[in-house]
Protein backbone atom coordinates (compact mmCIF):
# COMPACT_ATOMS: atom_id res chain seq x y z
CA UNK A 1 0.00 0.00 0.00
CA UNK A 2 1.56 3.38 -1.15
CA UNK A 3 1.93 5.72 2.04
CA UNK A 4 0.44 8.29 2.53
CA UNK A 5 2.96 11.62 2.65
CA UNK A 6 0.35 14.18 4.38
CA UNK A 7 0.20 13.86 8.33
CA UNK A 8 -2.25 14.70 11.00
CA UNK A 9 -1.32 16.31 14.96
CA UNK A 10 -4.51 16.79 16.51
CA UNK A 11 -4.21 17.99 20.07
CA UNK A 12 -6.36 16.60 22.97
CA UNK A 13 -6.71 18.87 25.52
CA UNK A 14 -8.82 16.20 27.81
CA UNK A 15 -10.66 18.59 30.93
CA UNK A 16 -7.91 21.62 31.12
CA UNK A 17 -7.51 25.05 30.33
CA UNK A 18 -8.93 28.42 31.25
CA UNK A 19 -9.20 31.38 29.10
CA UNK A 20 -5.99 33.63 29.78
CA UNK A 21 -3.84 30.50 29.13
CA UNK A 22 -5.59 28.68 26.05
CA UNK A 23 -5.06 32.08 24.58
CA UNK A 24 -1.41 32.08 24.57
CA UNK A 25 -1.98 28.62 23.93
CA UNK A 26 -3.77 28.71 21.03
CA UNK A 27 -1.64 32.00 19.23
CA UNK A 28 1.39 29.94 20.01
CA UNK A 29 0.26 27.02 17.91
CA UNK A 30 -1.63 28.69 15.09
CA UNK A 31 2.14 31.22 14.81
CA UNK A 32 3.94 27.90 15.00
CA UNK A 33 1.85 25.84 12.31
CA UNK A 34 2.19 28.79 10.14
CA UNK A 35 5.63 27.12 9.60
CA UNK A 36 4.75 24.01 8.72
CA UNK A 37 5.14 21.68 5.65
CA UNK A 38 1.80 21.72 3.41
CA UNK A 39 1.85 17.85 4.46
CA UNK A 40 1.11 18.70 7.95
CA UNK A 41 -2.75 18.93 8.98
CA UNK A 42 -2.73 20.48 12.26
CA UNK A 43 -5.93 20.56 14.72
CA UNK A 44 -6.70 21.14 18.41
CA UNK A 45 -9.71 19.55 19.92
CA UNK A 46 -10.87 21.36 23.38
CA UNK A 47 -13.73 21.32 26.49
CA UNK A 48 -17.00 22.50 25.19
CA UNK A 49 -17.06 26.09 26.82
CA UNK A 50 -13.72 27.17 25.07
CA UNK A 51 -14.69 26.29 21.42
CA UNK A 52 -16.30 30.12 21.01
CA UNK A 53 -12.41 31.10 21.96
CA UNK A 54 -11.15 28.55 19.88
CA UNK A 55 -12.97 29.56 16.87
CA UNK A 56 -11.70 33.15 17.55
CA UNK A 57 -8.45 32.57 17.57
CA UNK A 58 -7.92 29.93 15.00
CA UNK A 59 -10.10 31.31 12.04
CA UNK A 60 -8.12 32.00 9.11
CA UNK A 61 -5.24 30.16 10.39
CA UNK A 62 -3.81 26.67 9.61
CA UNK A 63 -4.88 24.81 12.90
CA UNK A 64 -8.39 23.29 12.27
CA UNK A 65 -10.36 22.98 15.64
CA UNK A 66 -13.08 20.76 17.30
CA UNK A 67 -14.86 19.12 20.73
CA UNK A 68 -13.98 16.16 22.58
CA UNK A 69 -17.16 14.18 22.42
CA UNK A 70 -20.82 14.65 20.78
CA UNK A 71 -24.07 13.31 21.77
CA UNK A 72 -25.94 10.69 19.84
CA UNK A 73 -29.34 12.56 19.89
CA UNK A 74 -29.73 15.82 17.47
CA UNK A 75 -32.11 17.36 19.83
CA UNK A 76 -34.12 16.92 22.75
CA UNK A 77 -34.66 16.90 26.38
CA UNK A 78 -31.12 15.97 27.17
CA UNK A 79 -29.85 18.05 29.98
CA UNK A 80 -25.83 18.35 29.71
CA UNK A 81 -25.81 17.04 26.25
CA UNK A 82 -24.18 19.02 23.11
CA UNK A 83 -25.34 17.89 19.82
CA UNK A 84 -23.35 18.01 16.62
CA UNK A 85 -25.10 20.69 14.92
CA UNK A 86 -24.23 22.84 17.97
CA UNK A 87 -20.59 22.07 17.36
CA UNK A 88 -20.49 22.70 14.23
CA UNK A 89 -22.01 26.62 14.92
CA UNK A 90 -18.48 27.11 16.55
CA UNK A 91 -16.90 26.48 13.05
CA UNK A 92 -15.51 22.96 14.74
CA UNK A 93 -14.59 20.48 11.63
CA UNK A 94 -13.40 17.99 14.27
CA UNK A 95 -14.55 15.34 17.08
CA UNK A 96 -13.40 13.20 19.18
CA UNK A 97 -15.62 9.52 19.72
CA UNK A 98 -15.33 7.02 21.62
CA UNK A 99 -11.89 8.05 23.68
CA UNK A 100 -11.01 5.60 26.12
CA UNK A 101 -11.77 7.60 28.44
CA UNK A 102 -15.50 8.02 27.52
CA UNK A 103 -15.96 4.21 27.15
CA UNK A 104 -14.35 3.90 30.89
CA UNK A 105 -15.89 6.55 32.82
CA UNK A 106 -18.73 6.80 31.02
CA UNK A 107 -19.68 2.66 29.69
CA UNK A 108 -20.05 4.18 25.77
CA UNK A 109 -19.67 1.32 24.59
CA UNK A 110 -19.43 0.28 20.44
CA UNK A 111 -23.13 0.55 19.28
CA UNK A 112 -23.19 4.41 20.98
CA UNK A 113 -19.64 4.91 19.72
CA UNK A 114 -20.49 3.98 16.01
CA UNK A 115 -23.87 6.09 16.42
CA UNK A 116 -22.23 9.26 17.61
CA UNK A 117 -19.96 8.79 14.83
CA UNK A 118 -22.98 9.00 12.66
CA UNK A 119 -24.26 12.12 14.12
CA UNK A 120 -21.03 13.51 13.86
CA UNK A 121 -20.96 12.55 9.73
CA UNK A 122 -24.22 14.12 9.20
CA UNK A 123 -23.55 17.58 10.99
CA UNK A 124 -20.45 17.73 8.33
CA UNK A 125 -17.36 17.16 11.14
CA UNK A 126 -14.77 14.65 10.87
CA UNK A 127 -15.13 11.84 13.81
CA UNK A 128 -11.88 10.82 15.49
CA UNK A 129 -12.63 7.06 16.22
CA UNK A 130 -10.66 6.28 19.07
CA UNK A 131 -9.67 2.45 19.52
CA UNK A 132 -7.80 0.67 21.78
CA UNK A 133 -7.02 -2.29 24.26
CA UNK A 134 -6.09 -2.37 28.06
CA UNK A 135 -3.05 -3.92 29.30
CA UNK A 136 -5.18 -6.76 30.50
CA UNK A 137 -6.64 -7.15 27.05
CA UNK A 138 -2.79 -7.27 24.84
CA UNK A 139 -1.09 -9.58 27.71
CA UNK A 140 -3.82 -12.08 27.04
CA UNK A 141 -3.95 -12.24 23.11
CA UNK A 142 -6.78 -10.02 22.71
CA UNK A 143 -6.02 -6.94 20.71
CA UNK A 144 -6.69 -7.60 17.81
CA UNK A 145 -10.13 -9.14 18.61
CA UNK A 146 -11.07 -6.09 20.82
CA UNK A 147 -9.49 -3.16 18.38
CA UNK A 148 -11.46 -5.30 15.56
CA UNK A 149 -14.99 -5.51 17.28
CA UNK A 150 -14.45 -1.60 17.80
CA UNK A 151 -13.51 -0.55 14.36
CA UNK A 152 -15.96 -2.85 13.08
CA UNK A 153 -19.27 -1.84 15.30
CA UNK A 154 -18.54 1.79 13.20
CA UNK A 155 -18.01 0.42 10.12
CA UNK A 156 -20.97 -1.46 10.00
CA UNK A 157 -23.14 1.55 10.45
CA UNK A 158 -21.61 3.69 7.57
CA UNK A 159 -21.86 3.56 4.09
CA UNK A 160 -18.69 3.49 2.19
CA UNK A 161 -18.90 7.17 0.80
CA UNK A 162 -19.46 8.09 5.12
CA UNK A 163 -16.23 5.33 6.30
CA UNK A 164 -13.57 7.59 3.68
CA UNK A 165 -14.83 10.72 6.00
CA UNK A 166 -13.74 9.65 9.20
CA UNK A 167 -9.98 9.33 10.83
CA UNK A 168 -9.51 6.11 13.37
CA UNK A 169 -6.81 7.00 16.44
CA UNK A 170 -5.34 3.72 18.02
CA UNK A 171 -4.89 4.52 21.76
CA UNK A 172 -3.14 1.83 24.01
CA UNK A 173 -5.25 2.67 27.00
CA UNK A 174 -2.02 1.31 29.14
CA UNK A 175 0.31 3.58 27.77
CA UNK A 176 -2.44 6.56 27.71
CA UNK A 177 -1.17 9.49 30.16
CA UNK A 178 1.14 6.63 31.51
CA UNK A 179 4.57 8.08 29.80
CA UNK A 180 4.75 4.65 28.52
CA UNK A 181 4.04 4.50 24.74
CA UNK A 182 4.03 1.70 22.93
CA UNK A 183 6.73 0.51 20.79
CA UNK A 184 6.92 1.92 17.60
CA UNK A 185 6.73 -1.52 16.01
CA UNK A 186 3.98 -2.40 18.63
CA UNK A 187 2.12 0.47 17.35
CA UNK A 188 2.93 -0.47 13.40
CA UNK A 189 1.47 -3.99 13.60
CA UNK A 190 -2.35 -2.19 14.91
CA UNK A 191 -2.25 0.15 12.04
CA UNK A 192 -1.66 -2.27 9.54
CA UNK A 193 -4.48 -4.34 11.01
CA UNK A 194 -6.99 -1.32 11.32
CA UNK A 195 -5.87 -0.70 8.02
CA UNK A 196 -6.92 -4.23 6.14
CA UNK A 197 -10.78 -3.56 7.83
CA UNK A 198 -10.55 -0.42 6.49
CA UNK A 199 -9.18 -1.66 2.77
CA UNK A 200 -12.34 -4.00 3.13
CA UNK A 201 -14.16 -1.52 3.76
CA UNK A 202 -13.27 0.68 0.59
CA UNK A 203 -11.65 3.65 3.17
CA UNK A 204 -7.80 2.80 2.89
CA UNK A 205 -7.34 6.37 2.72
CA UNK A 206 -8.41 6.70 6.22
CA UNK A 207 -5.87 8.97 7.87
CA UNK A 208 -4.75 6.21 11.00
CA UNK A 209 -3.51 8.21 14.01
CA UNK A 210 -1.57 6.96 17.07
CA UNK A 211 -2.79 7.65 20.66
CA UNK A 212 -0.79 6.95 23.79
CA UNK A 213 1.95 9.28 25.16
CA UNK A 214 3.21 11.50 22.14
CA UNK A 215 6.32 12.99 22.72
CA UNK A 216 9.14 15.28 21.05
CA UNK A 217 10.78 12.41 21.75
CA UNK A 218 9.33 9.39 19.86
CA UNK A 219 6.84 11.50 17.27
CA UNK A 220 9.01 11.08 14.13
CA UNK A 221 9.94 7.25 15.32
CA UNK A 222 6.20 6.54 15.35
CA UNK A 223 5.56 8.78 12.47
CA UNK A 224 8.10 7.12 10.18
CA UNK A 225 6.18 3.58 9.88
CA UNK A 226 3.70 3.00 6.92
CA UNK A 227 0.90 2.90 8.62
CA UNK A 228 0.78 5.58 11.41
CA UNK A 229 -0.62 8.84 9.93
CA UNK A 230 -0.09 10.93 12.21
CA UNK A 231 -0.93 11.97 16.05
CA UNK A 232 -3.71 12.63 18.68
CA UNK A 233 -2.26 14.40 21.42
CA UNK A 234 -3.10 14.18 24.59
CA UNK A 235 -0.90 15.78 27.64
CA UNK A 236 1.99 17.17 25.22
CA UNK A 237 -0.72 19.32 22.90
CA UNK A 238 -1.10 21.57 26.48
CA UNK A 239 2.68 22.75 25.96
CA UNK A 240 2.66 24.44 23.02
CA UNK A 241 6.47 23.80 22.29
CA UNK A 242 6.00 20.02 22.83
CA UNK A 243 3.05 20.13 20.51
CA UNK A 244 4.98 22.40 18.08
CA UNK A 245 8.07 19.88 18.08
CA UNK A 246 5.91 16.93 17.33
CA UNK A 247 4.10 18.84 14.69
CA UNK A 248 8.01 19.50 13.20
CA UNK A 249 8.66 15.66 13.68
CA UNK A 250 5.29 14.61 11.48
CA UNK A 251 6.91 17.21 8.84
CA UNK A 252 10.54 16.36 8.94
CA UNK A 253 8.81 12.94 7.96
CA UNK A 254 6.02 13.95 5.52
CA UNK A 255 8.42 15.59 3.49
CA UNK A 256 11.01 12.46 3.30
CA UNK A 257 9.06 9.56 2.47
Amino acid sequence: MPKQRAKLVVGNWKMHGRLAENAALLEAVAQGAAELPESVRVGVCVPFPYLAQAQALLAGSRVAWGAQDVSEHTQGAYTGEVAAAMIVDFGSSLVVVGHSERRTYHHEGAELVAVKTQRALEAGLTPIVCVGETLEQREAGEMHQVVGEQIDAVLAKLSAQEAVRIVVAYEPIWAIGTGKSATSQQAQEVHAFLRERLVAKGAQDVPLLYGGSVKPENAEELFREPDIDGGLVGGASLKYKDFLAICEAAGAVSVTQ
